[in-house]
């Protein structure tokens, strides 16, 4: 599996669809066995889906160069290989979607309410074109990415462990809880409504028509958990047992506005990335670049899922070349993705190293695994020598 092509497919879209847009969980040093661990729970997935009471044991050696908590989806791509490696043991094939699904879903039994994205790009990527993800159903569209650049990876050396932090999880609840006062405030059921996009789809109206919405719904002010109740018109008890996830129960005030003002408008740029993308323009680099400099500008201010390094990072990729930069992954820590043209790559490459990692001693040490240009390349497969 081509590790540090893996991430490209997905990036490019800006990777910020509503809810639990993003899925990397910090790498497993548990064992198979382990009923808590998620490449376990792939195990038990795929017993129950075949019915399988004795599977076929396994001796796994693992090997790769992505460092850990860097935003690259490593541990996604080993819950893949994982699937792919039982599956073949055992004789037992299923769609690259069938995958896709299963395995996001033993990924939240470590406690991130994270979405598909990285395990879908895993298996549905193919070589030289991006992908546009969507879900429910799943599905995959080519996109081809304009020529004259070079998408390049800069990792800020800053490690983010979702499953040891709150961050994630509250921002997937931010979201949840603006869906459900949008949908009360239109007479939608709001009872059964989880995600921003079922808003959108169930009124029918586009994603500017949503932003709208937004801004004549909610306030910019955070929202209390009891304001939360009063505008839902149930009790705090019905909020934790019935809304709130199980780790997130002490928090008492929760950004909605900015969070849902981020994914409708984060997805209206997926969308003009595709659609600049399918028409191919004369000015088409910068015109996705400027989408993906917006979208780090909204990643920072309305989710608020960077940090000072990413935006440091950020600013020196720009400064020495790069059309639109910004950052990638969960956030918090972890990597850029930058839009470079090809011929200033080399000297690109260069002046990020000199301002960035040559001036600190830790960064210095991980500096061949942290900076590379990087292309689309193919999804998970399985080598079998004759």
């Amino acid at each position: 599996m081509h590790l540090k092509t893996l991430r490209t497919h997905r990036l490019l879209w800006l990777c910020c669809a509503p809810d639990g847009y993003r899925t990397r969980y910090p790498d497993c040093s548990r064992t198979c066995t382990d009923s808590s661990c998620a490449t376990g729970k792939y195990q038990f997935f795929i017993l129950e889906h075949f019915g399988l009471n004795n599977p076929t044991g396994m001796n796994c050696l693992l090997d790769g160069t992505i460092p850990p908590s860097s935003g690259l989806s490593s541990s996604s791509a080993l819950v893949c290989c994982a699937g792919l490696v039982t599956l073949r043991a055992n004789g037992k094939t299923l769609s690259k979607v069938e995958l896709a699904e299963i395995c996001t879903k033993s990924e939240r039994y470590i406690g991130t309410e994270g979405g598909g994205m990285d395990q879908s790009i895993s298996f549905l990527a193919e070589e030289g074109t991006a992908k546009l993800i969507e879900f429910n159903p799943l599905r995959a569209t080519d996109v081809r990415l304009p020529s004259g650049a070079a998408f390049v990876i800069a990792n800020s050396c800053v490690e983010m462990n979702k499953a040891a932090t709150s961050h994630y999880n509250i921002r997937v609840m931010e979201c949840r809880l603006a869906t459900k006062l949008l949908s009360k405030s239109k007479g939608l059921d709001w009872k059964k409504m989880l995600r921003l996009h079922d808003v959108q789809t169930k009124l029918g109206v586009s994603l500017e028509e949503m932003l709208t919405i937004v801004e004549e719904v909610l306030h910019p002010e955070p929202y209390s958990t009891e304001e939360i109740c009063k505008c839902l018109g149930i009790s705090l008890e019905e909020l934790r047992s019935q809304i709130l996830s199980q780790n997130i129960q002490d928090v008492s005030t929760f950004k909605l506005y900015q969070r849902a003002k981020h994914v409708y408008s984060e997805a209206a740029r997926v969308l003009e990335f595709q659609k600049i993308c399918s028409k191919a323009p004369a000015n088409a680099l910068q015109l996705l670049g400027e989408l993906m400099n917006q979208s780090h500008i909204s990643c920072r201010e309305m989710y608020e899922c960077s940090c000072p390094e990413l935006d440091r990072l950020v600013d020196i990729c720009l400064q020495f070349g790069a059309i639109g930069s910004r950052l990638t992954g969960a956030g918090w820590g972890g990597c850029t993705v930058s839009m470079v043209p090809t011929d200033k790559l080399s000297m690109f490459l260069k002046n990020v190293k000199k301002s960035y990692y040559q001036t600190d001693g830790q960064r210095l040490a991980g500096e061949n695994n942290s900076l590379f240009a990087t292309k689309p390349g193919r999804g998970a497969l399985v080598f079998v020598e004759a």
